[in-house]
């Protein structure tokens, strides 16, 4: 029971993480927590045993990705996996007009349209399936938030390094595409890496053959923790409301030995009330 902090290699889906580390650690129970493109590398965030029922905890955190956008064409999966679509000339754009266009259109509040790759579904179908056939169907805006969104320079004609700091949900092969147009030409992502999801970094990564198990309490371990006495343990097993602590919510209740017994979050009474309840968990 644990969390995996993992370097993603290309080439391969976050679900083929999860099988592997399936057959590695002996454990079924085992999820991701936001999934990251198969030609993408980076931080994917492994829940194993129960820890998988802290993952919706970790899902909606702010990522971080550094990334390559090569202006001039486009692509059927808006990335470089895809066939070329269109192409433009736009040898004359400079780094500062890029930086310009950025700023002025994508930093803070934005609108999105999911790419036609995307695993989320519309009416019950995956658009990446219905893509496959050459189908496009209309997919909602959605609102999202740039909260940094860094043009490094141009590391060869035409390519630009960048860095995006954004909330969850955002589709970066979509802001390059985006950006593209909005330079009056055509653009495609390439080399995605993703840094950091909230305050897990790359660094802390262990690779996928040789994987390192976090505790438990390292899933939650920026919430507010409260070690909970024998009498709150029992209201903890049977699911009862509490009064909430002086710290800010949600809280992780542990014992003396830093198991994680229960998460709860603030109630309209204003009580602290059970999110998820582990009370018989091992750690």
């Amino acid at each position: 029971h644990g969390l995996v902090i993992v370097d993603k290699p290309s080439g391969v889906t976050s679900h083929d993480v999860v099988s592997v580390l399936r057959k590695q650690l002996g454990e079924r129970r085992i999820g991701h927590a936001g999934t990251l493109d198969p030609d993408a590398t980076g931080v994917l965030l492994v829940g194993v045993g129960y820890v998988t029922r802290l993952l919706t905890f970790l899902s909606g955190l702010d990522k971080t990705y550094t990334a390559q956008i090569v202006l001039g064409s486009a692509t059927s999966t808006l990335d470089s996996s895809g066939t070329v679509t269109a192409t433009h000339d736009m040898s004359s754009i400079t780094v500062d007009e890029v930086q310009r266009v950025v700023k002025e259109n994508f930093v803070g509040k934005i609108s999105q349209v999911p790419p036609m790759v995307s695993a989320l579904k519309v009416d019950g179908v995956r658009p990446h399936e219905l893509a496959r056939q050459g189908i496009e169907v209309e997919r909602a805006a959605r609102e999202l938030t740039i909260h940094g969104f860094e043009v490094f320079g141009m590391s060869e004609p035409g390519v630009v390094d960048v860095e995006v700091h954004c909330s969850s949900g955002t589709y970066i092969r979509s802001l390059a595409d985006d950006l593209g147009r909005a330079l009056g030409g055509s653009a495609h992502l390439r080399n995605l890496r993703r840094i950091s999801v909230g305050g897990f970094l790359q660094s802390e990564c262990s690779q996928l053959d040789d994987v390192i198990v976090h505790p438990p309490i390292t899933a939650v371990r920026t919430m507010s923790r409260v070690v909970a006495d024998e009498q709150m343990q029992t209201m903890i097993k049977h699911g009862r409301e509490i009064e909430k602590f002086d710290s800010p919510a949600p809280w992780v209740l542990v014992d003396e030995q830093n198991a994680v017994l229960a998460v709860y979050e603030l109630s309209p009474t204003g009580r602290a009330k059970p999110s998820v309840v582990m009370a018989n968990a091992v750690a």
